[in-house]
C-alpha cells in the first residue's frame, strides 16, 4: 500500500478502514468453493503483487518503445490492468467516473468515484488516489464542458509535474473537450489503446496462473450446466446457471448472452431467449466470461439436449457431419499457434469449410486476457478490407474459433442447425498449449 493511501486510511473512520482492509472483496479473495476446487485440481494461485508489478512494467516498456511520457486510461479494462482495482466495472463503461495515469517511470495515480479511495488499498503499485471528475451528461448535465475543463486542468497539472515540458501523452479514450484542451495546452496526444493492447498481449507467469484458475471455475460451472440441461427448460434458464456458477467461484461478469438452441443456432449470434429447448435440439453457447481475478474465459461448446434424434439416439447424421467439420477446424487451426508465425499466415493457412455452403464466424482467432484482446485474425475474404499483420509471440493467449452453419438452398424454408466450438490456447516456445480441457463432444 502506498504511503499516501495508508495515511488516508489511517485517518479515516473505522468502517472505511475496514472496507479498505479486511472487508475488501479482493483481499477476501475468491473463497469457497473455488479455493478447494483449485486445490483439488492441483492449481497454483497467482502471486497478485507480482502480477501487478509485471503489468506496470509492461506498460512502461511500451511507453518507452513508443516514445510517450505517460498514459491516461479511461477504459475500465485498462484501469484494471494498471491498478488491479475494480469499482462498478460495467457501470463505469458508460459513465466516465474512473480513470488513471501512469508516467513513463511508473508513477501511478488513480482517480476513483467519490468516496471510494479505499478501494485501492490492496495495491502497492498505486502511488496516489484522487476523487474523479465526471463529465458525462448524466454526471454533469449542462455543466459538462465546465467539468471537462476541470478534469483537463487537473490532468495538465499532473502531466506537468510528472513529465515536464512538451509532453507526449497517450490517451486510450476521452471526452472531446479534454482532447481539445490537452492539445491547446501543448500536450501531444497519442493513441493509448495501442499502448495498452500491446502491453496486455503478452501474459506474465502469474496472469497465466490466474487464467488457469478462472478456466477451472468456468469449466466446473459448465459441467453443472450440462448436468442440468434437459428438454423443457428455456435457453435463459440454462444460461442463468453459467452466471450463478461464475459469481459463486469469484468471477465478475459475462460480456454477452450468446446461447441458442435448435433453429436459433443458424445463423449464429442469437442471444438467450425464452425458447423452450426440445428433445434432440442442438444447444450451443459462447461463455464470454470474465472470471476469477478478472481473467476472461472465452470458449464455446455445443451439446445435444436429451437422448438425441438420431437412429438409436444421439445426433442425427446432419448434426454429426456439421459437428465433424467444426471439430476439424478447431483441431487443425490450433496447431498453427506457434511463435513467430505471422497473422497473415494464420489467415491464409487456416482450415475452414467452404463459405459458399457453410456460414462461418466473424474471425478465425483472437487474443484473450481480461477480455477479447489484440489481435483479431480475419478470414481471407476480408483480409484486404480488415486484415493487419504481426506475429505470434511466446506468452500470447488466443482463442481458436469455429462456427459451421449449413446454408439453405435459395428459396427453401428448410434450415439446419449450426455448431459453435472454441478453445483457449497459450503460445509457448514448444508450440500451442491447450488451456481449456472441457470435452468438445456433443454428448458427454
Amino acid at each position: 500500500m502506498s504511503g499516501k493511501i495508508a495515511a488516508s486510511l489511517a485517518n479515516a473512520a473505522a468502517e472505511v478502514r475496514f472496507a479498505g482492509g479486511g472487508g475488501h472483496h479482493l483481499m477476501i479473495g475468491p473463497g469457497e468453493p473455488a479455493i478447494s476446487e483449485w486445490a483439488a485440481a492441483g492449481l497454483t494461485l497467482p502471486d497478485l503483487p507480482t502480477m501487478r508489478r509485471y503489468r506496470i512494467d509492461r506498460v512502461t516498456a511500451q511507453l518507452a518503445t513508443q516514445g510517450y511520457d505517460g498514459i491516461i486510461v479511461m477504459d475500465p479494462m485498462n484501469i484494471r490492468y494498471v491498478t488491479d482495482t475494480t469499482n462498478m466495472q460495467l457501470w463505469v463503461m458508460h459513465n466516465g467516473a474512473r480513470y488513471a495515469f501512469v508516467s513513463a517511470d511508473g508513477h501511478v495515480i488513480l482517480w476513483d468515484y467519490y468516496g471510494c479511495d479505499y478501494l485501492a488499498a490492496h495495491s502497492a503499485e498505486i502511488d496516489e488516489v484522487r476523487p474523479a471528475i465526471g463529465s458525462t451528461y448524466f454526471l454533469a448535465g449542462p455543466r459538462y464542458a465546465e467539468q471537462a475543463t476541470r478534469w483537463t486542468n487537473e490532468m495538465i497539472a499532473v502531466i506537468t509535474e510528472q513529465c515536464g515540458p512538451n509532453p507526449r501523452i497517450a490517451v486510450d479514450q476521452c471526452h472531446h473537450v479534454g482532447y481539445r484542451l490537452l492539445e491547446d495546452a501543448g500536450v501531444e496526444v497519442g493513441f493509448g489503446q495501442e499502448v495498452m493492447e500491446l502491453a496486455r498481449s503478452i501474459k506474465g507467469t502469474d496472469e497465466i496462473l490466474a487464467m488457469r484458475c478462472a478456466i477451472n471455475a468456468c469449466e466446473t460451472t459448465m459441467a453443472e450446466m450440462h448436468a442440468a440441461l434437459q428438454p423443457g427448460m428455456t435457453e435463459r434458464e440454462l444460461w442463468a446457471l453459467l452466471h450463478a456458477g461464475n459469481i459463486r467461484r469469484g468471477g465478475e461478469w459475462i460480456e454477452t448472452q450468446i446461447i441458442a438452441s435448435g433453429p436459433r443456432t443458424n445463423p449464429w449470434m442469437q442471444e438467450a431467449s425464452s425458447r423452450v429447448i426440445e428433445p434432440g435440439d442442438i444447444v450451443a453457447y459462447d461463455t464470454d466470461l470474465v472470471g476469477a481475478y478478472g481473467m476472461m474465459v472465452d470458449i464455446s461448446r455445443t451439446w445435444i439436449a436429451g437422448e438425441g434424434r438420431g437412429s438409436g439416439g444421439g445426433p442425427t447424421a446432419e448434426q454429426q457431419h456439421t459437428y465433424d467439420l467444426a471439430y476439424e477446424q478447431i483441431e487443425q487451426n490450433m496447431a498453427l499457434l506457434t511463435p513467430g508465425r505471422s497473422f497473415r499466415d494464420l489467415t491464409f493457412e487456416a482450415t475452414f469449410p467452404d463459405p459458399e455452403h457453410y456460414r462461418h464466424y466473424s474471425c478465425l482467432f483472437h487474443g484473450v486476457g481480461q477480455c477479447d484482446e489484440y489481435p483479431e485474425i480475419y478470414f481471407p475474404e476480408i483480409w484486404d478490407e480488415w486484415g493487419f499483420d504481426g506475429q505470434l509471440n511466446v506468452g500470447m493467449v488466443l482463442t481458436v474459433e469455429s462456427y459451421v452453419g449449413p446454408r439453405s438452398t435459395a428459396g427453401s424454408n428448410e434450415w439446419a442447425e449450426g455448431i459453435k466450438l472454441e478453445n483457449q490456447v497459450l503460445v509457448t516456445a514448444d508450440g500451442p498449449e491447450l488451456l481449456t480441457h472441457f470435452p468438445l463432444d456433443l454428448q458427454l
